[in-house]
């Protein structure tokens, strides 16, 4: 186990992530609607975390990373299933560095086609994240870029956890944090940032259960992986600082169908005209397909943390 990886992220990371990135990142609204919009009673607050530079919470962890120290001249690497090696190519840009971004032959068109428009060499390798992984690593050790690692490092961790205290400032009195997670980067920084305060509950999807297999086994262990949210939440193995802080905090992980994201997805679009991708919306589908229900009064909160996608196919409404 990397060293770097497994050192434990505490809130005081957090802080420190936050003044380190400010300016940099945008504080994302929060959007309190009815319930019954979705099927779901009471009321809840859905953080639009898609409305974050590069289409998702992402670069909150580049930036964090990246701003460490002086950047190498070759620059910056990452593997990804697109939306964090979107946030890696964005921050370089800004940075004025270059970027190179392994991601699979799977990996959603539009997220490969804003890569290159962001100016970054992409690499398709693999059909599964954890191929575009391994051949980062390898390019990594040829080119001497520093890495950026799509969940599994503290500065990364510590950069997401940034939803978490922002979300603490703008609402009052959360009893629940409903978190997609594919390597458990976002879920691991805001749990992180609530330390047990508020009740976060990670929401994988069937196909794809990294964090729930890695609880049930007691460490991390390789999944299969398929399903329809693959170029987001396609990670094979949960990370390791995920799973360490999932077991200090006592977080919650519940399953959602396929189905349950395409609904949550299309109802985001048609009630709220929010467009997020498969992924982005799997904590919603969490409410709306019942494998978490919430306790009468209890406040609710959402992260749609995601919206990548082509808004061709959400003008049906869902049945």
């Amino acid at each position: 186990m990397n060293e770097e990886r497994a050192r434990m992220v505490d809130k005081s990371d957090v802080e420190a992530a936050a003044a380190l990135i400010a300016g940099r990142v945008r504080q994302t609204p929060v959007l309190t609607v009815d319930g019954g919009e979705f099927g779901v009673p009471g009321r809840l607050s859905l953080k639009l975390e898609l409305l974050q530079h590069a289409g998702s919470f992402k670069p909150r962890g580049a930036f964090n990373r990246m701003l460490q120290g002086p950047l190498p001249e070759a620059g910056v690497l990452a593997a990804s299933g697109g939306n964090h090696g979107l946030a890696v190519a964005y921050a370089a840009r800004a940075l004025g560095v270059p970027a190179e971004v392994f991601v699979p032959v799977t990996a959603s068109p539009v997220k490969v086609e804003r890569l290159a428009s962001l100016g970054a060499q992409v690499r398709q390798v693999g059909r599964h994240y954890a191929e575009a992984l391994a051949a980062s690593s390898r390019r990594a050790e040829e080119t001497g870029a520093l890495v950026v690692h799509a969940y599994d490092q503290p500065e990364v961790v510590a950069g997401q956890g940034t939803v978490g205290r922002e979300l603490e400032r703008q609402l009052d009195g959360i009893d629940t944090v409903l978190v997609a997670v594919g390597g458990g980067g976002l879920v691991s920084g805001i749990a992180t940032w609530f330390d047990g305060g508020v009740r976060v509950v990670a929401v994988e999807p069937e196909p794809i259960p990294t964090l729930h297999s890695a609880l049930k086994a007691g460490r991390p262990v390789d999944v299969e992986v398929g399903g329809i949210a693959t170029d987001s939440l396609g990670a094979r193995r949960i990370g390791e600082i995920a799973f360490d802080t999932a077991r200090r905090t006592g977080l919650l992980s519940v399953l959602v169908r396929d189905e349950d994201l395409v609904r949550a997805r299309r109802l985001l679009w048609s009630e709220l005209r929010v467009a997020a991708e498969l992924g982005g919306a799997a904590a919603l589908a969490a409410l709306i397909g019942g494998a978490y229900v919430p306790r009468q009064g209890e406040r609710v909160a959402v992260i749609v943390c995601g919206g990548n996608t082509d808004p061709g196919d959400l003008a049906t409404r869902p049945n």
